[in-house]
């Protein structure tokens, strides 16, 4: 006999206990697929390349997200998930209209960077925070999705810090989105002298009035340790003072004048005398044009390839990637200057990310999902009606990932060691999502099994291969026509990815 406690035990997951609040929204009906109509589930017993790929560049697959894939290249599933990819990586060709309607009532989200510190920042960080979850789970644009998650930890500011919360609405909206799949130099750019940065870092008191005036070097050692070259990229703390040094000057207006949020060089507090970053000289009299310098200089270090290029790859492959995979993708980032498409598209095409090689084979359906991936990929599996509300964002927090509330510069981790520990809250969202008792959330399951085409069926569409003998005998009881979806939410396959 199957206890059905341990099974759950054997899941894995996170829990920090801290609160957080979104509000009410137009619902949304998630999947591809209209409501009635059939969709196709995995058939075969390993993760195929076809569902390894949904389940890593997306937060998971929705009912339709699976044929629609196949129907791009009708009995070629390989040249399928290469049309597939890149169409993902050319979002601006791909219609969202769900996802804008979805989040069309916030006025914050296109609101002027000025116009923002007219709301209350607990009305700022709820429609943030509900536009992020519905975004997740209603985009077309899937992997602009991931990515827009990936560079907000990776550029992380924390709304809690000062004019930060209202600023971080236009760090979204101005510099994350706008750049996720563009030029990792434009990204570096747009956030270092962004206002929110600015903020966050304490780049707008960086300034040198006075020969005995020591610069702040907040931001420029994490530039260094976490935005370019990596903890161990290689620079010393004398790099790291010279590069704050090219960075005073730069301020950003606060609520209290005119201009709100506007960001400005002050030349007057600005160290410009001759200075010394990395081993590169940055001569005498440079003005505004040292900070420029400098994120170029970073931008195309190799460290800074090596750094990126590894997170992505614990992101999109394994949570100890391999070297060689890295490495590849190091050149990538490097022969293209840093363009994240191109980087990525090598990316996708290692066996070591599409674990279609025997020594690989094992990296499919083997990464822990972060708190804001598990409950999005519930939404999408079970092509849930939701509001994105209050009681269902409260759960982000529960779980330890409140987004845009990260206390540390260094942003959530990608890791699975950051987020096992306690299963309480992951189960107890599991079991209010399949019974129905959040808020402005509803899942359907009688018409999933239908669509589906049974339970079989259904169950192969959130573990993302057909079921194990054991798992069927847990997750279906005797007799049953369906899965019981609360446990099967919580199943250790469904929790990963």
């Amino acid at each position: 006999m199957i206890d059905r406690r341990a099974f759950l035990i054997a899941s894995g997951g996170a829990c920090v206990a801290t609160l957080g609040a979104c509000g009410p929204l137009d619902t949304l009906v998630g999947g591809f697929a209209p409501a009635d109509a059939r969709f196709l589930a995995p058939e075969s017993e390993p993760i195929d390349l076809v569902q390894h790929v949904l389940a890593r560049c997306t937060f998971g697959p929705r009912p339709g997200d699976r044929a629609a894939l196949l129907a791009l290249a009708p009995g070629d599933p390989r040249a399928a998930v290469e049309a597939w990819i890149e169409r993902q990586l050319a979002p601006e060709t791909r219609d969202d209209d769900a996802a804008e309607r979805a989040v069309r009532r916030f006025d914050s989200l296109s609101a002027p960077v000025a116009e923002l510190y007219e709301y209350k920042p607990r009305v700022l960080l709820r429609e943030l925070t509900s536009a992020a979850v519905l975004r997740a789970s209603a985009s077309r644009r899937d992997l602009q999705q991931v990515l827009v998650e990936f560079w907000n930890d990776h550029f992380n500011v924390d709304s809690s810090k000062g004019e930060c919360a209202w600023l971080c609405a236009a760090h979204d909206r101005d510099v994350i989105r706008a750049h996720a799949l563009g030029s990792f130099r434009d990204l570096l750019g747009a956030a270092a002298l962004g206002p929110a940065m600015l903020w966050y870092l304490d780049g707008r008191v960086n300034v040198k009035r006075r020969s005995d005036e020591r610069p702040n070097e907040n931001y420029a050692r994490e530039l260094l340790e976490l935005h370019t070259l990596g903890v161990h990229g290689g620079y010393t703390q004398a790099d790291v003072m010279e590069a704050a040094r090219c960075l005073t000057g730069w301020t950003v207006r606060d609520k209290t004048g005119l201009r709100k949020a506007r960001v400005e060089f002050l030349a007057d507090a600005h160290d410009d005398g001759e200075k010394s970053v990395l081993g590169e000289r940055f001569p005498a009299g440079g003005g505004e044009r040292d900070a420029r310098q400098l994120l170029d200089l970073v931008a195309r270090h190799p460290s800074t390839a090596r750094h990126v290029a590894r997170k992505l790859c614990v992101r999109f492959i394994a949570d100890e990637p391999p070297p060689a995979a890295v490495a590849a993708v190091a050149r990538a980032f490097e022969r293209s200057a840093g363009d994240l498409r191109a980087t990525l598209r090598a990316l996708f095409a290692l066996p070591e990310f599409r674990g279609d090689e025997h020594e690989f084979a094992a990296l499919r359906g083997a990464k822990l999902k972060r708190p804001f991936h598990y409950l999005v990929s519930i939404l999408r599996a079970t092509g849930a009606e939701t509001d994105a509300g209050e009681e269902l964002c409260a759960y982000l927090a529960r779980m330890g990932q409140a987004p845009f509330q990260h206390p540390t510069p260094d942003g959530p981790a990608l890791e699975a060691s950051a987020w096992q520990g306690a299963l309480f809250w992951r189960w107890k969202l599991a079991s209010a999502v399949a019974s129905n008792r959040i808020e402005g959330t509803r899942v359907d399951l009688g018409a999933l099994v239908s669509r589906a085409g049974g339970a079989d069926a259904l169950l192969a569409h959130f573990l993302g291969r057909r079921a194990t003998s054991r798992e069927r005998r847990v997750l279906v009881a005797d007799g049953a026509n369906s899965p019981e979806l609360g446990l099967l939410l919580a199943a250790p396959a469904f929790q990963r990815c």
